[in-house]
């Protein structure tokens, strides 16, 4: 049987693209915090403000006439939004199951965009290895150093 509840990892990109589209991400409640946690929270919220507004940007698309085309055209910068947002996630986060939950975004929505590609017969991004948590807050900070 196949269940109709989301799991965490769809209401996870669900929320952060309504955010994103409704230009509500980030502090929401700035008196909420101290100055110095959200002094603290800068850099997460700076990388996922730029990887948001990538995102937006890329998936302003000039319609082709071939729903498949602008649907992958969409969805691929779409998907890239979660994994950048992820990312930042591994790097700043400390919540063991969401740096979890942000692994599994990175690994699903990349093989998505493979699959988008390929249906399209579009080529394919250079293989680049997914961070990890052991190691993959020094990697994703040199790969992002070095973009």
């Amino acid at each position: 049987m196949v269940s109709v509840l989301p799991n965490l990892r769809t209401i996870f990109v669900l929320g952060l693209t309504a955010g994103a589209l409704n230009g509500t991400v980030g502090v929401h409640d700035a008196g909420a915090g101290s100055a110095s946690a959200v002094s603290a929270e800068a850099p997460f919220l700076a990388e996922n403000q730029s990887a948001m507004d990538k995102m937006m940007a890329a998936m302003t698309i000039k319609p082709s006439g071939d729903p498949d085309k602008d649907f992958s055209a969409m969805m691929i910068p779409h998907h890239q939004g979660a994994i950048d947002m992820a990312e930042a996630e591994l790097l700043y986060g400390h919540n063991e199951q969401l740096r979890r939950i942000a692994q599994e975004i990175i690994v699903d929505q990349q093989q998505e965009i493979v699959a988008m590609r390929l249906a399209l017969d579009q080529s394919l991004p250079a293989s680049e290895p997914a961070p990890d948590q052991i190691s993959g807050t020094a990697e994703l900070k040199m790969q992002k150093a070095s973009r």
